[in-house]
């Protein structure tokens, strides 16, 4: 009878166990800027595997999420292209006041399919060596801006303006040049892969910092899950995805 006692009581309190757990388990809808797809898509099922909760993720442009966000689609977090949006939405009363966080800091590369395109100096900028100069839309993506601001500061935007081509996003100009419809163009390093075709990192200097900022939106000021997602962000597990993708922290 003791046995089948303790037996009885180990189940009930595995079972107590589960239903606490799933009590506390719960879906966060989070939009992701298209430059962080390939980093969310790792750092996803560790955050879902460590505290039980889901993520339903959207990954696009940060402009047109800002514009989603502000005609209430239900996302509870945002992971921005920068800083500015956060603060805007926080500063509009749509994002939870100091929740927001820096979770990583994006490069920008000048980048083609072609090996042997792209110096080491994006001397080829300057040359006839393309048609087509893919990036994203600086009014929607910052960095499609910080393309931009790099093409002004080495005073080639005016002669390369009748070859640029716009996407809605980073990940739409990266298309364009992945599949050679554009010689090359203005990318996010986390995209790239080192060994296939040639790319120039382009200094820092040359534009704004790319910061990117996280917040918890109004829609997720009560949800557990979107504060557990932010604080997964800055452990050192999500940390080592972020740097192995090319970003700095």
């Amino acid at each position: 009878m003791r046995l089948l006692f303790h037996r009885w009581y180990k189940l009930f309190a595995v079972a107590l166990l589960c239903f606490v757990f799933n009590a506390q388990a719960a879906e966060v809808s989070v939009a992701v800027a298209a430059n962080f797809t390939a980093a969310m898509q790792k750092i996803a099922p560790l955050f879902e595997q460590e505290t039980g909760h889901k993520l339903s993720v959207a990954y696009g442009s940060t402009g047109r999420f800002y514009a989603q966000i502000k005609n209430g689609a239900p996302f509870q977090v945002l992971l921005a292209a920068d800083d500015e949006t956060p603060a805007k939405l926080e500063k509009e009363g749509l994002g939870v006041a100091s929740s927001r966080m820096t979770y990583a800091v994006g490069r920008l590369v000048l980048w083609s399919k072609q090996p042997g395109l792209v110096d080491k100096q994006g001397e080829v900028l300057k040359t006839a060596k393309f048609e087509k100069l893919a990036l994203a839309d600086p009014k929607l993506a910052p960095y499609g801006l910080a393309a931009m601001e790099t093409l002004t500061q080495l005073g080639l935007l005016d002669q390369l303006k009748p070859k640029l081509v716009q996407g809605e996003n980073i990940a739409q100009a990266y298309q364009f040049v992945s599949t050679q419809n554009a010689q090359l163009g203005f990318v996010a390093l986390s995209q790239i892969n080192p060994q296939e075709g040639s790319a120039w990192v382009v200094p820092s200097h040359l534009h704004s910092p790319i910061r990117q900022d996280a917040i918890v939106l109004a829609k997720g000021k009560d949800a557990p899950a979107a504060t557990a997602l932010l604080q997964f962000l800055r452990s050192e597990k999500a940390r080592a995805i972020i740097r192995s993708h090319g970003y700095e922290i």
